[in-house]
């Protein structure tokens, strides 16, 4: 059996690993729902928000966003520096789920209204989302580029929510922005009623 022999260099190369930056995330805008609001929106030079060319990339993180109604969507649209969220989008999405009982589990692609295709209608991120008193939904969605005149503007989304029937579901969705035009605000909504509370936090992240 041979032997290997580590020396200090190798050591060090090893522990300094962890060190190694994966690019530096600024908190920019905290914004906190504490009474009912039809939509959350986060405009360029509005309010201290920024989405411009500051950073290559923008993380949005939702915490405990909480519904007025039952059994609704939460949506994203995106504006391309007109007054209305209609930025065309190509769009896919889909979505696990496991019930508290532990009987029923599914995965599934979405489809129809779900997913657009060349659309400028808003962009589900969460589907069946409950309104009981501990229900809500926490999650993430990154934008890139969103300043870019020449390419399509990505986006990525990940959310889990407590369900209308009691399950954990979460749901991966990803798509672009089908305009040369920068995208200067982003809007979130639900499909029907209020978002009652929560958190959205804008992060810009340098990519070195």
């Amino acid at each position: 059996m041979s032997l290997v022999k580590y020396n200090n260099n190798s050591i060090s190369a090893v522990t300094s690993a962890a060190a190694i930056p994966s690019g530096a995330m600024t908190l920019i805008k905290t914004l906190t729902i504490s009474s009912g609001s039809s939509t959350v929106s986060l405009v360029n030079g509005s309010d201290d928000v920024v989405l411009d060319g500051t950073y290559p990339i923008y993380l949005f993180k939702f915490i405990n966003i909480h519904s007025a109604n039952n059994d609704v969507l939460f949506k994203v649209g995106f504006r391309d520096g007109r007054s209305a969220y209609d930025a065309s989008k190509t769009t896919t999405l889909f979505q696990a789920e496991h019930d508290e009982s532990g009987s029923s589990t599914s995965f599934t692609a979405a489809s129809g209204g779900d997913i657009l295709h060349n659309e400028t209608g808003f962009q589900v991120m969460t589907r069946n989302m409950g309104n009981g008193n501990d229900e809500c939904m926490s999650g993430e969605m990154f934008l890139f580029s969103p300043s870019s005149t020449t390419f399509v503007k990505h986006f990525m989304f990940k959310t889990n929510i407590n369900s209308n029937d009691d399950s954990s579901d979460v749901s991966f969705g990803a798509g672009y922005c089908n305009v040369t035009a920068a995208i200067d605000a982003v809007q979130f909504s639900f499909n029907s009623g209020n978002i009652d509370a929560g958190t959205i936090k804008l992060y810009g992240i340098k990519d070195s």
